[in-house]
């Protein structure tokens, strides 16, 4: 039987518990990711399990329960309505990580701003436990919010702030950070899994019962995850991270998880002296200036979210006179433009391997998808033979070991922003050319095997 306070060791990845430390957890095979934590006795445990039933609650048919519509409350800021499905839900608990300095207090901050001026009566609460409270202040002025009934508090107790979150009533919330707010019922350090999950558990309750927006900001590892136990996400009702080179100028909202909305939704934004400034139409938003007659860049055009972007990815291939060819990519996997660079070699006859190779997409994005495979290619082939290629063609596709040109999803909607954008040529796979080449103004190329591409360097 437990005794009171024994400890226990937990896996921050996975939940997996052992009454000694391990260095690699046997459940999620991660590495020093066992935290210690106190439980409680078996008569602590009986008394915290204890719910109170509500009085003739039955299992009911689907057909007598009556749905609820939600009432959302616009934000102002029409990147953040976008990505949450809409505007605010009330009553919903909202959990923002991102890296550090990539600007997650300063969106607050200006969305807090925008809601205040929206609704002047509502109150607004500012909990702090990193910042003094001239810190937050300071940053609120400069953003534009103003004195209305704007509350900033600094403590990470969490019995306290629950005190004045009762005293004020606000609104809307902001706790900054979870990982650095402390309950006094559980002796553990700031940050521990038990710490992170009792006082979410308890916050949770309190905003769904009264009615109140909740934001949450979370630390990440350095391996991009959240810190903490992953039930911090299965609690809460929406979970954004903030993406984005901490020294770029560009910043992306993107919901990984969101009960009330899709999670196909993304929203950019632009890092300015007056802080962040949402970008309305980023569909060209990320490609260079027009260079003519420049070797060793294509473009190709992905889907963030519900909307497409158009990207630029160049390539440099350099002759290599000392043995292995070096690979060096910003944006694009290195294991994928290793795959890319054998296919060429293999159905090419091209001797590319030996060279040294660099690849960056511009504008700092990220390409997770395999849709961009035949741009990437484009641009190898386009360094390699020093040719320039048109810019107004659009290179999409993905590519297979056998060197076949595959589809790729939504591309109708693809088009369409092509069109607008008076894009001239599109090369894509056979199977869209021959669906797509008599509904669309866009000159349509269809290739079936990545070999075709040397037809377009000899125009």
């Amino acid at each position: 039987m437990a005794k009171k306070n024994s400890t226990i060791y937990t896996c921050s990845g996975c939940g997996y518990q052992t009454a000694k430390w391990m260095g690699k957890c046997p459940d999620c095979q991660e590495w020093n990711s066992f935290e210690e934590e106190t439980y409680a006795s078996k008569a602590e445990m009986k008394a915290m399990t204890t719910v109170s039933m509500k009085d003739g609650a039955t299992p009911k048919k689907i057909s007598e329960i009556e749905t609820e519509t939600y009432s959302r409350n616009k934000t102002g800021i029409g990147e953040f309505d976008r990505v949450l499905g809409g505007g605010l839900v009330p009553g919903s608990l909202i959990l923002i990580g991102g890296e550090p300095g990539i600007g997650k207090s300063t969106l607050l901050t200006e969305l807090l701003a925008k809601l205040s001026n929206i609704n002047p009566k509502d109150g607004i609460l500012y909990v702090s436990g990193e910042e003094s409270v001239s810190q937050v202040a300071e940053r609120s002025k400069r953003l534009g919010l103003k004195d209305a009934n704007y509350y900033i508090y600094n403590e990470t107790n969490w019995q306290r702030v629950h005190q004045q979150i009762k005293k004020i009533k606000p609104t809307f919330m902001v706790l900054d950070s979870i990982q650095t707010t402390t309950s006094s019922d559980i002796p553990s350090a700031p940050g521990t899994v038990s710490q992170i999950r009792e006082v979410t558990y308890q916050l949770m309750n309190h905003v769904k019962a009264n009615g109140i927006t909740c934001f949450i900001v979370g630390h990440i590892t350095k391996e991009g995850s959240i810190a903490g136990p992953k039930i911090l996400e299965h609690m809460v009702d929406t979970v954004v991270y903030f993406e984005g080179d901490q020294f770029g100028h560009y910043r992306m909202l993107r919901a990984i998880k969101n009960r009330f909305g899709n999670t196909n939704e993304v929203g950019i934004f632009e890092m300015k002296e007056n802080g962040l400034k949402e970008v309305a139409n980023p569909a060209q938003y990320f490609l260079d200036e027009n260079l003519d007659k420049t070797a060793g860049r294509s473009l190709s055009c992905i889907n963030e979210g519900s909307r497409p972007l158009f990207v630029e990815v160049q390539a440099l291939v350099v002759e290599n006179n000392f043995g292995n060819g070096r690979r060096t990519t910003q944006g694009i996997d290195n294991n994928r433009l290793a795959m890319l660079v054998a296919v060429i070699e293999k159905y090419m006859n091209l001797p590319m391997s030996a060279n040294d190779i660099y690849v960056n997409v511009v504008g700092g994005m990220k390409l997770k998808t395999r849709d961009t495979d035949l741009s990437v290619i484009a641009s190898l082939l386009s360094s390699f033979k020093n040719s320039s290629l048109d810019n107004q063609t659009i290179f999409l596709g993905e590519v297979g070991l056998t060197g076949e040109v595959r589809s790729v999803s939504h591309f109708e909607k693809r088009l369409k922003e092509m069109e607008q954008l008076n894009y001239k040529k599109l090369v894509t796979s056979q199977k869209l050319a021959k669906e797509y080449k008599s509904k669309s103004k866009v000159k349509i190329i269809g290739i079936k095997k990545v070999t075709e591409l040397y037809d377009l360097f000899k125009e």
